[in-house]
């Protein structure tokens, strides 16, 4: 997976369809991401302690890694690895060749 936390991405499929947001929490492992403010629920949270409030929350649900794009200067763009001359992997975006920090 080639998204990270703190990338901004535009929502490509699904019920939030052209949204942008910055990523969360990437989990590769299952090839998910947590986008803030795209795919919300609502969860019935009970008072766990004193300071706690009772009641239907909005939570950021986790969403396949494939439903979203990288933004770069605007644009959807994919992304790329390639080597540099010092031998470190850099991330590129495929439309305009740059290197993404």
């Amino acid at each position: 997976m080639k998204l990270k936390k703190g990338d901004t991405v535009v929502v490509i499929t699904g019920k939030d369809k052209g949204v942008e947001g910055e990523i969360i929490r990437a989990m590769p492992k299952q090839n998910k991401v947590i986008v803030a403010g795209v795919n919300i629920s609502k969860r019935h949270a009970k008072a766990r302690n004193q300071r706690d409030k009772a009641g239907i929350i909005d939570k950021d649900m986790p969403m396949d890694a494939s439903n979203v794009m990288y933004v770069h200067k605007g644009k959807p763009t994919r992304l790329g690895y390639k080597v540099a001359a010092d031998g470190t992997k850099q991330r590129f975006a495929k439309t305009t060749g740059e290197v993404i920090s």
